[in-house]
């Protein structure tokens, strides 16, 4: 039986689903097509069709759904969709299985398409290949469908971008997202959280420190890069000065200062003097004191 990696002289697939079908056809099984493989579209009941276990798209647009089921409706399958003959008689989709379920909600009781004869692994690829080469499957399909890949047909990312027509930093970053917290790749799934959002937390690697991050993400709806710097920051924090090794490093005439003023406005102040440069910064904690500290600096 052939698999990905056992045809030496099969094209990038980055051209489109044609470049994926096996240039020698398979031996017919039982249930053998009627006519051949033509290549020409038939129309086949409904009824007759089954989806694909190698399907890699768990969401369908409900409403996206409805207005592909109107246009059928209305003109009919344009493009039709492509099956392989099972030894009951049924068939298979390859591709095109959000035709085939606007078709049903259309009310159609047949559905054009074209009959290939391929064996199991064939229509694995071509499914999970078809599916990455669309542009509405969300991060995280997209994600488990290059990890079926490697992981069925032992491709490199090299190999996967060459039949997706991807870059191969493209295939390693959806891939990389299998890391992110199953938590967090529900939110990814959902919506909540972009592809960028994502990347931008896995430099945290810690699980439980990703998905804390995730969940305060997604509550302040921070923006990508918000999130980036929100990363570096707990990364990276900012160290704490020591008051004690402060005050001894500071002028002493810089600390009499400090507190007097700190007396006379009755809040917190800090200078921070450096030869003779520096800042004076006054804290507070409240509206009621900054209004005082107002009041106080105008008289």
């Amino acid at each position: 039986m052939q698999t990905a990696t056992e045809v030496p002289k099969r094209r990038a697939l980055g051209k489109g689903l044609e470049s994926l079908l096996p240039r020698v056809h398979a031996v017919a099984e039982a249930g053998a097509v009627e006519g051949g493989e033509t290549g020409r579209p038939r129309e086949i009941p409904l009824g007759e069709i089954e989806r694909s276990p190698f399907q890699t798209r768990t969401r369908f647009d409900e409403v996206e759904l409805a207005e592909l089921a109107a246009s059928i409706a209305a003109t009919g399958v344009v493009q039709p969709i492509v099956v392989r003959p099972l030894p009951h008689g049924q068939f298979q989709i390859i591709a095109g299985e959000r035709r085939w379920l606007a078709s049903q909600k259309a009310g159609k009781e047949t559905i054009p398409a074209i009959v290939r004869q391929v064996s199991d692994e064939q229509a694995m690829e071509m499914t999970i290949v078809e599916n990455l080469q669309r542009a509405d499957l969300n991060p995280m399909e997209q994600a488990r469908a290059y990890e079926r890949l490697s992981r069925e047909f032992q491709l490199t990312q090299e190999q996967m971008a060459k039949r997706t027509g991807k870059d191969r930093a493209s295939v390693a970053n959806f891939l990389r997202l299998l890391k992110l917290p199953e938590d967090v790749q529900a939110k990814v799934e959902e919506g909540v959280l972009s592809f960028g959002h994502a990347r931008a937390l896995l430099p945290l690697e810690d699980p439980q420190a990703i998905l804390k991050a995730a969940h305060k993400v997604a509550a302040l709806a921070m923006s990508v890069r918000q999130t980036e710097s929100y990363v570096q920051k707990l990364l990276h924090p900012e160290p704490k000065k020591d008051s004690e090794e402060t005050a001894k490093a500071a002028d002493p005439n810089v600390l009499e200062v400090q507190e007097s003023l700190q007396r006379a406005l009755g809040l917190k102040v800090r200078i921070e003097d450096r030869k003779g440069r520096g800042r004076v910064i006054i804290e507070y904690g409240r509206l009621e004191e900054f209004d005082r500290l107002l009041e106080r600096l105008r008289r």
